[in-house]
């Protein structure tokens, strides 16, 4: 398998059905492949040889559709970068995986002095958004009118297909080195799911074109054929209004998104009925969030994904029927191409229930980190794929996720993992949003600290936040100190009231504020008990 190859196969069977819409412009599969085979050989002309880095610092388009498939047509490598970093970040990235041309759109044009100077070995920037070059860049559609169409090498197997950057533990990103056949692997299993992708799809881009989780996405849909909406950048109207224009059946979003276009006054007016499959994943989704997005979106099925960019990214999945049998605290059960254990300290598959560290092994574990066999090894031990998330299986195969393992705290010798802390906090009616975090203790050694913002206009006393919990959780899980920081209105950017809380002593702790702190801060503003306490409220 190659990224490439359901392009050949599309053209092949349907060259004139469309492949790509963004805005008013659309480009069928046989104007796509003239187009990628076109800017292999541009690349090729610039110097582009066999296994060469090339840089994608650009927001979704259907000239994002050619740079991922025309890099390996010319026999490169894939270097597509986070839109959200800043210029010292991507910088090294380029520097770390020596890449020499990099690919920018209008929007990312003004970085480039700054990533230049940063990374001089990028000798190469081509231009390709619709607004004027600037100085010193190549442009786009100039290299493609006067470059002459290459074969396609056909790229394939263990061949490597791309470095995506991931977080490091060092303070640098690690680039993920994942192989032709690591993401046609993952694909594959995703088809084998039967609930993801369609022929007939035509699948919304909302989420970042960059991220790992799209992409999959893309290839996947590439596969069968099907067509490609593009949008920017994710904005609440223009998915609701490409959804309706354009038909769309499939997407990739996260919960915070869905719960941005449930919320939206304008999602009435709209008809999203058109669309059949919602991945999503970075976390579980809510049941009450659940329920309303069945009714926005009232022929889809529902799907969690689980996994990291080391897992080209898909371990498991959730399918929609499970959604409907009340298994939302699930990631669900592993893919057809993806096998899952989970393991002691010490590697040894635990029992069911008991909580250990996940481990995947299959075909779409990634090659290993970018010049980092020390952590490549650390990571991949006998085939296995340590993920470094705390979790549990069950006696069906369903997998839970706990807590990142290195988030775990430890608190009289009681092992408790952030993450089922969060989700019973957050199951309370005042709680907005929280944090939990381990913080040294003299006699506990750790205690489980929380940080939670509130519902706009709530009252609650800190005790009730505390026996809220242990009435989910056991009592030494709970947080025995909780910290309220103000909360800035998303649309209008003002401060504004957060909650008011009382104390357990009755002096009310107030976390309101219509004129607060500047808006590059959050500061914590309650007080506990002990009334010289601004730091913390002590729930003892």
């Amino acid at each position: 398998m190659y990224l490439t190859q359901g392009l050949h196969r599309a053209v092949q069977q349907q060259p004139d059905a469309v492949m790509t819409v963004f805005g008013d412009r659309t480009r069928t599969f046989a104007e796509v492949a003239e187009r990628v085979a076109r800017l292999a050989g541009a690349l090729r002309e610039l110097g582009v040889g066999s296994d060469d880095r090339v840089g994608i610092l650009a927001l979704n388009s259907d000239r994002y559709h050619e740079y991922l498939l025309a890099v390996p047509w010319a026999d490169a490598v894939l270097n597509p970068i986070n839109i959200r970093w800043s210029a010292a970040e991507i910088a090294y990235s380029l520097v770390d995986s020596d890449t020499r041309v990099l690919l920018v759109d209008d929007a990312f044009a003004p970085m480039t002095a700054a990533v230049r100077a940063a990374a001089p070995g990028v000798r190469i920037i081509i231009h390709c958004g619709d607004g004027p070059t600037p100085e010193g860049m190549l442009a786009y559609e100039d290299l493609l009118a006067a470059a002459q169409p290459v074969p396609d090498v056909r790229r394939h197997g263990g061949q490597l297909a791309g470095i995506f950057y991931t977080g490091g533990t060092t303070g640098h990103p690690k680039g993920v080195m994942l192989s032709q056949a690591n993401l046609a692997v993952s694909a594959l299993g995703g088809l084998a799911s039967g609930f993801l992708f369609r022929p007939e799809a035509r699948f919304l881009h909302a989420a970042p074109m960059f991220h790992l989780a799209d992409l999959a996405g893309w290839y996947g849909q590439l596969m069968l054929g099907g067509t490609h909406v593009m949008i920017p950048a994710f904005d609440p109207v223009a998915v609701m209004k490409a959804v309706e224009r354009h038909g769309v059946t499939e997407s990739v979003l996260v919960p915070v998104m869905v719960q941005m276009l449930v919320d939206h006054p304008e999602m009435a007016d709209h008809d999203m009925s058109s669309v059949r499959t919602v991945m999503y994943g970075a976390s579980p989704i809510a049941q009450a969030l659940l329920e309303r997005a069945m009714k926005v979106f009232p022929n889809a099925g529902f799907v969690q994904a689980y996994g990291m960019t080391e897992l080209s990214p898909i371990a498991t999945l959730l399918s929609p029927e499970d959604h409907l049998a009340g298994r939302l605290r699930s990631a669900g059960r592993a893919m057809p191409h993806s096998e899952v254990r989970v393991v002691d300290p010490d590697g040894a598959e635990v029992s069911r229930g008991t909580v250990g560290e996940v481990v995947v092994r299959g075909g779409h574990v990634m090659l290993g980190y970018w010049n980092k066999p020390d952590e490549t090894a650390a990571a991949i031990r006998d085939g296995w794929m340590h993920t470094g998330d705390g979790g549990y299986m069950d006696d069906e195969g369903y997998v839970y996720i706990v807590d990142r393992v290195k988030d775990m705290i430890v608190s009289g010798g009681e092992n408790v993992y952030s993450a089922e802390v969060e989700n019973a906090l957050a199951a309370h009616p005042a709680v907005a949003a929280c944090a939990v975090i381990g913080v040294p203790d003299p006699d506990w050694g750790e205690r489980v600290h929380a940080v939670i913002v509130c519902q706009a206009g709530v009252t609650v006393t800190l005790a009730d936040i505390r026996d809220h919990a242990k009435s989910l959780i056991a009592g030494y899980k709970a947080p025995r100190s909780i910290e309220l920081v103000l909360q800035r209105h998303s649309c209008s950017g003002e401060w504004v009231a957060a909650a008011s809380v009382m104390g357990e002593s009755g002096l009310v702790l107030s976390a309101s504020s219509e004129s607060g702190p500047g808006p590059d801060m959050v500061g914590p503003v309650v007080t506990g008990e002990d009334e010289g306490d601004e730091q913390a409220a002590d729930l003892g």
